[in-house]
């Protein structure tokens, strides 16, 4: 029953942590262990948790179904996109403001170094903590912060600047104050914007790509996802809410979205599936971004194959075509 699904990345993945726990106290002892025989039986335990744990993660990942996908993509751990910009970017220089009076923070972006690439960088910002997220507004962007990236966007096509985002979000911030001031409006110039660039942009859903949030600025030349990331109209328990006033229906509604990558990249959403270090994500940050670091850079050399009207034209038409369908 779906009311029997973990509700938390952390509920279902408590086990891993569990063992995760033992094997830290188990080295922690052996360090400071000072009887040679009683060190070797610790470091026999410790090998004997560490086989336990890997069969665990491998067969708790092997199969995993929209919901677990759904909890993975949550997972505080999980690299973030300051997280990213830090080990694939130099000389980050961060630009905030909107130049209307209002600032954001769900969204981060600035110039950066990619490679011997000058770009412009930005994505989504979620929060490790709730002082953080809060700041942060849990990722969910107000106008201003669609509008601070449509700035950028400006800014790369003014210097021809290939342009990266990441996306990170449940969806755009609903509140009555972003209402108030155009919400829905920023989003959508702020897709207007990207299909009028004629540079390179790459988009990377590296957690939650929900609704008109993330579409703001993953309106791109390639659009890449990480394995265990989603992409959706709206989040599980939303839709649940309004289907059958049932938001704890969650896992059921994940099922019929069709949210995860492999069913992105199956309807042509997407560009590519970047696959993530067993466990996710979050249990090996450095081997994911050297993933990705690999995918943008194999996909920015083939749009530098293409002339600036090209790049626009192609951008135009792959959002064209989907949702079409052959009897």
């Amino acid at each position: 029953m779906s009311s029997e699904q973990p509700k938390s990345h952390n509920e279902w993945e408590r086990p891993l942590r569990e063992l995760d726990d033992s094997l830290h106290k188990l080295k922690d002892l052996a360090k400071k262990e000072v009887d040679e025989d009683k060190r070797e039986e610790l470091q026999a335990k410790i090998v004997e948790i560490e086989e336990r744990r890997d069969r665990y993660i491998h067969l708790l990942y092997s199969n995993l179904g929209p919901w677990e996908k759904v909890l993975v993509a949550r997972a505080e751990k999980r690299p973030y996109t300051l997280d990213y910009i830090q080990a694939l970017c130099n000389n980050f220089v961060e630009l905030d403001g909107d130049r209307r009076g209002f600032r954001d923070k769900a969204i981060v972006g600035g110039t950066a170094m990619f490679g011997n690439r000058p770009v412009i960088v930005l994505g989504h910002q979620k929060g490790r903590n709730i002082q953080e997220r809060q700041f942060r507004n849990f990722g969910m962007a107000k106008p201003e912060g669609y509008r601070k990236a449509i700035r950028l966007f400006d800014m790369a096509e003014r210097f021809r600047m290939p342009v990266i985002t990441f996306i990170d979000t449940p969806a755009a911030d609903p509140g009555v104050e972003s209402e108030a001031r155009g919400i829905s409006e920023g989003i959508a110039a702020g897709m207007l914007k990207m299909f009028e660039l004629t540079v390179p942009s790459i988009s990377v859903v590296i957690g939650e790509g929900g609704s008109g949030g993330a579409l703001g600025i993953a309106a791109a030349s390639r659009v890449l996802m990480q394995e265990h990331a989603i992409y959706s109209v709206i989040p599980p328990e939303g839709c649940a809410a309004i289907l059958w006033r049932m938001p704890e229906r969650g896992p059921e509604a994940a099922r019929a979205l069709k949210l995860t990558a492999q069913s992105a990249f199956e309807l042509k959403l997407i560009d590519e599936v970047l696959p993530e270090p067993e466990g996710g994500a979050h249990r090996d940050p450095v081997s994911a971004a050297i993933t990705v670091r690999e995918a943008i850079t194999k996909h920015l050399n083939e749009l530098d194959q293409l002339s600036p009207i090209d790049i626009r034209e192609n951008r135009y038409n792959k959002f064209r075509s989907m949702g079409i369908f052959e009897a």
